[in-house]
């Protein structure tokens, strides 16, 4: 395994929203609002089947694709500070939450280290998100990094869905 201060391979996506940072807070933390946004596109819905929001808890969902079937993932959430700071490890699951590999990229990692950082900004709230392998193989690192100059196009769609859900907050 390599030590990620060694090799870092760290995915950094900002994005400012009209909204205060509470507002963003909640859309990250309120399961029923995480559902409504945290989503590729619009042909996709997010369901969550747990969410237990404390250090060494789980959130746990499914993303059902149609046709294409479902993605499931699994958050055990490390550290929150609220309204500011979230993070967590994520992984890829089967139905009844077991860990299982990328289907498309067997060399994907395992397990993720997510990070969200909120601060005031003079539009409204910076959101700061850091993902990282964690405890990863070489091999593992190699394909987030071969992958990372794509790894936007997912969590931008997210944030563009968050965008529109904080507009209709706000209205």
């Amino acid at each position: 395994m390599s030590d990620q201060t060694d090799n870092p391979a760290n995915f950094v996506l900002e994005r400012t929203f009209a909204a205060p940072i509470e507002t963003v807070w909640r859309t990250w933390t309120d399961p029923a609002l995480f559902a409504r946004w945290y989503k590729p596109n619009d042909m996709c819905e997010t369901a969550v089947l747990e969410h237990d929001l404390q250090p060494g808890g789980v959130m746990r969902y499914e993303m059902r694709f149609g046709e294409m079937g479902s993605h499931y993932e699994r958050w055990e959430f490390a550290v929150i500070t609220p309204p500011v700071h979230l993070q967590w490890k994520q992984m890829l699951t089967d139905a009844d939450d077991n860990l299982v590999g990328n289907p498309r990229m067997p060399d994907w990692p395992k397990v993720m280290l997510t990070t969200i950082d909120l601060e005031a900004h003079p539009d409204g709230t910076l959101q700061r998100l850091t993902w990282r392998p964690l405890d990863a193989s070489d091999a593992e690192i190699a394909c987030f990094k071969s992958a990372a100059p794509h790894l936007d196009k997912g969590w931008v769609g997210g944030f563009d869905n968050l965008g529109k859900l904080l507009a209709e907050l706000a209205g």
